[in-house]
């Protein structure tokens, strides 16, 4: 099927398939998928610009889905969830800007590639560490042997790195906020603020929702429980990832024909990867996430070395 606004021929079914394992993966992981779904759009030959905006398009509409299956199970934080979107949509538009910046020079290909596998690379590595520790301290609990050390901590989501987030929640640069849902007392503004920028340049220049870097940052920068930051990520998503969409859109980079068939088998896939959560403990869940980004490093790099920019 051709595509006018990206200029390419795509079967309409690869599209649907590629929605529907991304909603899986967003659903379960609590990200926009974007890791995935963007590699999988550049990989058809569509110019890497018009990717950033149509997968964020895409995955506005399957987020929404997967975060209403998660409040539903009261794993969203929507306070939490609002106060990070200021931060969140101040990084996108910068992130745009970057984009637009680049197209000039026509290196907007090797440029957003690159970048896209050293920072995947060094989240799946640090992600897959930590897990793994974290699931031999639950070994070692049921054990017995760690009692003291889980005396506050859902024993379900052990972590194994807590001093970054100890020390930002003793950060006293005012205002302080509180977010019951995710068991915060109280932390700073500025650092909520900060997670959010930081993943909104990442959602504005490799046309993601920033999900793949969030949750782990709300986990680990912010003491979320899993569980938890799977969903108010989602959350998030949907209002960075919608506003993502029109910022690009204004600037002819969305393809929403390619984005409405990908929405089709995304939002069941949403659905189901949102009601598995429920069944699988935090370390878990990250371990099994640190193997995603790997998948988008290996579509990046298949499209980068066969002529698409390297």
């Amino acid at each position: 099927m051709y595509f006018p606004i990206s200029d390419v021929f795509i079967n309409p079914l690869y599209l649907v398939i590629v929605g529907f394992l991304v909603g899986i993966l967003g659903g379960f992981f609590g990200v926009g998928g974007g890791f995935i779904a963007a590699p999988a759009l550049f990989w058809t030959g569509m110019p890497l610009n018009i990717v950033v905006g149509t997968d964020l398009a895409h995955m506005t509409g399957k987020s929404i889905v997967a975060a209403r299956r998660h409040r539903s199970l009261g794993h969203v934080d929507i306070r939490l969830g609002v106060v990070m979107v200021a931060g969140t949509v101040a990084g996108i538009e910068v992130g745009a800007q970057m984009i637009e910046a680049l197209k000039p020079t026509g290196q907007v290909d090797l440029v957003v590639g690159s970048t896209y596998v050293v920072v995947l690379l060094a989240i799946s590595a640090f992600t897959a560490w930590e897990s793994i520790a974290a699931l031999r301290m639950m070994r070692k609990e049921h054990a017995g042997e760690l009692h003291e050390l889980l005396e506050k901590q859902d024993a379900e989501d052990v972590l194994a790195f807590k001093g970054l987030a100890r020390r930002l929640l003793r950060v006293r640069l005012r205002p302080m906020v509180s977010f019951p849902t995710s068991g915060i007392v109280e932390v700073s503004l500025w650092i909520v603020l900060g997670v959010g920028f930081f993943t909104g340049i990442l959602a504005g220049f490799l046309g993601v929702g920033g999900g793949f870097i969030r949750m782990p940052m709300l986990v680990y920068f912010i003491g979320v429980p899993t569980h938890v930051a799977v969903g108010t990520d989602l959350f998030e998503i949907v209002i960075s990832a919608g506003y993502g969409t029109l910022t690009h859109a204004l600037k002819g980079n969305v393809d929403i024909l390619v984005a409405l068939v990908m929405q089709t088998g995304a939002a069941v896939g949403a659905q189901i990867g949102a009601a598995t959560t429920t069944y699988v403990a935090g370390p878990r869940i990250r371990l099994l996430f640190s193997a995603l980004p790997l998948i988008g490093v290996i579509l990046i790099l298949i499209r980068l070395l066969g002529g698409g920019g390297l």
